[in-house]
Formats: C-alpha cells, sequence, structure tokens
C-alpha cells in the first residue's frame, strides 16, 4: 500500500509541475481555434503535394490537441473534400505538434525530448506523405463511404470581438473536458509505474547494449505499449517518462510519444470511420511511421550529440513554495478562473455564434463542422465524433438533464 501511495504521489507532483503549462498550451490554443476558419482549411488541403502538406501540418499544429477530436476532424476534413493524405497529416500535427504537448515534454522529461518532438514530427509527416500513397490503395480510400456536408461553414479569420474571445474560452474549457480522462488515467499510470513496476521487468523488455538492434526493437515495441495502455494524447507524456526512467531507448520513448494515435480505443474509431480493412491498414502504417520517426530522430541527435544519457525524468526538488513553478501555477490558476468565467458567462449572442457544445465529452463544437448531429424532439445536437453522438443517442434524457 505504501508503494501505490507513493506512486499516486508521483503522479500528483508530475500533474503539479505541468500544470501552468498545460493552461498556457490549452489557452494559446483555444485562441487560434477560435479564429481560423474550418472551411479555409478544406479549401487548402484538396490535395498532397509539398506545399499542401506544409499547410496540413500548421492547420494541424493549431488545433487542438485532443486525440478523439483530431481524429472526428480529419475524417470530417476529408469526407467535405480534403485529400486523404492531407487529412491524415493534419491528424498526426494536431497531437505531436501542439504547444501543450511540447511544454509538458519539456518539463517532465527534458528539453532534449522536447527538440526531438518537433524534429520527429517533420521526420514522421514526411514519411506520411510518402507512404501513405504508396502503402494504402487508391481504390481502397475510394470505397469509403463519404458524407455529404450539412451545413455550410461562412466564418473567416477576422479580428478579435468579445464573442470571439469567448468561444476561445469554451474551446480552452472544452479541450481540458474532452482530456480530463486522459491527463488523470495518464498521470495515475504514470506514477504507479514508475514505484510498483520493478526495474528488472523494464530490463527485460527493452533491449540494451546490442547498438543498432536494440534501437530498432525500442521503436517498434513502444507503439505497441501506447497500443495496450488505453492512454492518448496529452495524458501519455507522464508514461513516457516512467518508460524513460524504466530503460527504453531515446528514439522508442519519441515512438511511444507518437503512437498516441494507435491507442486501442482510436483503432477502433478509425474502423467505425474507414472499415475493417482500411482501419488495419492505417493502423500498420502509422505503426511503421511512428518507429521509423523514433529510430531516425534517435541518430540524428546522436550525429550532433545532444542525445540524454541518464534514464531519469527531469522533475522539480522543491514542489509548494516561493518557487518557480508554484509561481507560475497561481498564475495559470488565475487565467483559468478568468477563462471559465468567461465560458459560464456566455449570453444567447455567443451561443449562436456558430458553435454548440458536445453533452458527453463537453468539447466546443463548430455547427458547421461537426463531426456527428443527433436531431431529438425537433432540435439538433452536434458531436465532436460519432461515439458521442450514440451516448448521446441511448440516453439523450440524462444528458439533456445536465443542459438543465
Amino acid at each position: 500500500m505504501s508503494k501505490i501511495g507513493s506512486g499516486l504521489l508521483e503522479g500528483w507532483w508530475m500533474f503539479f509541475d505541468t500544470f501552468w503549462a498545460l493552461v498556457l498550451g490549452f489557452t494559446l490554443s483555444g485562441l487560434i481555434q477560435a479564429f481560423v476558419s474550418r472551411k479555409r482549411m478544406r479549401e487548402l488541403l484538396g490535395d498532397h503535394k509539398p506545399r499542401t502538406v506544409a499547410r496540413a501540418s500548421i492547420f494541424g499544429m493549431v488545433s487542438s490537441s485532443c486525440s478523439y477530436a483530431a481524429s472526428a476532424l480529419a475524417k470530417s476534413l476529408f469526407a467535405k473534400g480534403a485529400d486523404f493524405t492531407a487529412s491524415m497529416i493534419f491528424m498526426f500535427a494536431s497531437t505531436n505538434l501542439v504547444i501543450e504537448l511540447g511544454l509538458v515534454i519539456w518539463i517532465l522529461i527534458g528539453w532534449q525530448f522536447a527538440a526531438a518532438e518537433f524534429v520527429g514530427g517533420v521526420v514522421m509527416i514526411t514519411l506520411l506523405a510518402l507512404l501513405i500513397p504508396r502503402l494504402i490503395p487508391t481504390q481502397m480510400i475510394a470505397s469509403v463511404t463519404q458524407s455529404s456536408m450539412e451545413v455550410e461553414d461562412t466564418g473567416e479569420m477576422g479580428v478579435a470581438s468579445k464573442a470571439n474571445i469567448r468561444d476561445a474560452a469554451g474551446y480552452t474549457i472544452g479541450d481540458f473536458t474532452m482530456l480530463r480522462t486522459e491527463l488523470v488515467i495518464g498521470f495515475i499510470v504514470a506514477g504507479l509505474a514508475s514505484t510498483l513496476i520493478p526495474t528488472s521487468f523494464w530490463n527485460r523488455l527493452f533491449l540494451t547494449g546490442h547498438g543498432f538492434i536494440a534501437s530498432v526493437e525500442n521503436v517498434v515495441i513502444g507503439p505497441v505499449i501506447a497500443f495496450i495502455s488505453f492512454v492518448c494524447s496529452v495524458g501519455n507524456v507522464p508514461l513516457a517518462g516512467a518508460l524513460w526512467n524504466g530503460g527504453i531507448s531515446f528514439g522508442g520513448t519519441i515512438s511511444f510519444i507518437f503512437a498516441d494515435l494507435v491507442a486501442l480505443p482510436l483503432v477502433l474509431i478509425y474502423r467505425k470511420y474507414y472499415g475493417t480493412k482500411l482501419a488495419i491498414r492505417l493502423t500498420l502504417v502509422f505503426w511503421l511511421v511512428m518507429s521509423l520517426s523514433g529510430l531516425i530522430t534517435e541518430y540524428l541527435f546522436k550525429l550532433v550529440a545532444v542525445t540524454p544519457q541518464m534514464h531519469t525524468m527531469v522533475m522539480g526538488q522543491k514542489h509548494f513554495g516561493l518557487n518557480f513553478t508554484t509561481v507560475l501555477n497561481f498564475i495559470a490558476l488565475a487565467i483559468l478562473i478568468l477563462v471559465f468565467w468567461l465560458y459560464k458567462t456566455r449570453g444567447n449572442a455567443d451561443l449562436n455564434s456558430g458553435y454548440a457544445k458536445d453533452w458527453v465529452c463537453g468539447m466546443q463544437v463548430e455547427i458547421a463542422n461537426a463531426a456527428a448531429t443527433y436531431v431529438y424532439q425537433g432540435k439538433s445536437h452536434y458531436f465532436c465524433m460519432p461515439g458521442c453522438m450514440e451516448s448521446f443517442a441511448a440516453e439523450p434524457e440524462k444528458y439533456l438533464a445536465s443542459i438543465k
């Protein structure tokens, strides 16, 4: 029991040390999402030429970091005319090149990993652009039933207004709400893994001292752990730190972080979106790309001699007290309270500005690009993904009660 207590306490301090970074990242992400037009995205993602790949990457970087929301939006973009490869690149950039992810990685594991996340992200996007058109047959993509656009999006990027700022607050709170389970599970699992799992287990799991062969084994097994861990989005970073402490290689850690998009719940979502055959092919291609990206990134960093040598998470020695982390956390808490107030005090004009709330997961949804819609008692309800819509359809009164 003492080890369990120590593990839970370790998970709490991981959260404490990264709280300000999460608030900063989600707030900036919310602001950007409120000002970027999804219609313009679709218009600019009609192929997978180098310029379009760059656009898809940038659009992904300024979108939500939630893996579930990213997968739903990528499917929506594809269904409404975007190129399939560009849509997948958008999805990867949404979860691997966002601000909050880099900040949390830097705080928990070190700046080398944060730098590797972005360097490796470029490698991964390049590999996706090269491999998806070659490894996934055009006829397989064409066979996917594409839904028609139900609502025309007329929103464009514009100047800030009161409504825009409140929309941004809605995105910030919505993303926090959407990811709350992933974050909690991630910190708890990482804390328990660091105290309950003996070093001998990790040593047997991860090959060491065998040069290139060990590096290959580690980057291959990283996504497998992600697949069975059920932890994705920013929540997998604490677990990545625990794996690094356990002896996984630098490249293996990077491939694990990249692999948030092959967690089992997401693979099941791909199956629902694209059918079994395409979902299996996609998952295998993603696994290949994640592993290759981790391996290439590791050797790029070795080439410039910046690979970290010690397998330890960079955690502060002080927690509460007059120190950098505590001061930033108080500032972040004040910002979060302000954002929550803006979110809760939106008037009818704000609520009718083209956004709706997913009453299942709490995420703010742009009506013109909702991944799913359900009409109940003559009123339309909008959802970030089909899974939320299905949950609502099964028990609508349960969720409508929360509105009242």
